[in-house]
């Protein structure tokens, strides 16, 4: 349960970080601004790429397991190989 609240804790910090540089970027034209705008979006690409390593690693220990339509089509596939054998 806690390694779902961090995921969405860390999409929410990645879209207040590309609110944060849209509003930098309309808002303001000068280059103090600019680099703010930046800084942002390289903030956003920081913490999308950790919560990408996150999410590989949660899959490869087994904390998550995936969960739709994919997954049961996937598990039926397995279930009748399975009984053929």
């Amino acid at each position: 349960m806690y390694i779902k609240i961090f995921f969405i804790t860390a999409f929410v910090f990645i879209l207040i970080s590309l609110g944060f540089a849209l509003f930098n970027l309309v808002k303001h034209k000068d280059p103090e601004h600019s680099t703010k705008t930046a800084k942002a979006l390289t903030y956003r690409i920081c913490i999308s790429l950790a919560l990408f390593i996150m999410l590989f690693i949660a899959y490869a220990t087994g904390m998550i397991k995936p969960q739709g339509i994919g997954a049961r089509i996937n598990q039926l596939q397995h279930d009748k190989i399975q009984q053929n054998k």
